[in-house]
């Protein structure tokens, strides 16, 4: 199973930067990588596991900005296809 975070936080301000980062933070702190910009993944080994990873991003979840939580099986994530401009290239491998 994998967790997938997505988030678009402001930064226009100090304390909005504080708090982008304090997030950003608190998912590298919890075994999150980042993906690509604002798109932190992390594998779980069961749901179960992933619903207590889900749950501690809840309780950290800025005052502002946008943030989704996407679960996916090993399955749906092997079929993600990635490109850097033209050239397809493998995704990460699982831990």
């Amino acid at each position: 199973m994998w967790i997938i975070v997505l988030f678009d936080l402001p930064t226009d301000t100090k304390q909005a930067r504080k708090q982008y980062t304090k997030f950003r933070g608190f998912l590298l702190d919890d075994g999150y990588t980042m993906m690509q910009y604002s798109v932190y993944m992390r594998h779980s080994s069961s749901d179960e596991n992933a619903k207590v990873h889900v749950k501690r991003v809840k309780q950290k979840l800025p005052p502002d900005g946008e943030v989704r939580i996407v679960k996916i099986t090993d399955k749906q994530f092997g079929k993600i296809e990635v490109f850097y401009g033209k050239k397809r290239r493998p995704i990460e491998p699982p831990p």
